[in-house]
């Protein structure tokens, strides 16, 4: 929630981000709100992500039909 301004979130997200990369965890960031939490994410190696910053919740049909347009809200690499 208050990445990437307060230390000790940024302290518990590397932890966390690193311990899954460590056990082989596929990491998926959630509740991204800001384009700063967003590139801090994927600056730690986290390239898939959801939040209100790429779109409001929709219903999964949406959902699906945006996949196949190419036009999903996930971390570009």
């Amino acid at each position: 929630m208050n990445l990437p301004g307060d230390k000790d979130a940024v302290a518990i997200t590397r932890a966390v981000v690193s311990m899954s990369q460590q056990l082989g965890l596929h990491i998926v960031a959630e509740g991204i709100e800001t384009c700063k939490q967003g590139e801090f994410l994927h600056g730690l190696s986290c390239h898939v992500g959801q939040g209100y910053y790429y779109s409001k919740p929709i219903p999964a049909p949406t959902f699906v039909k945006m996949n196949k347009q190419d036009q999903s809200a996930f971390f570009p690499d």
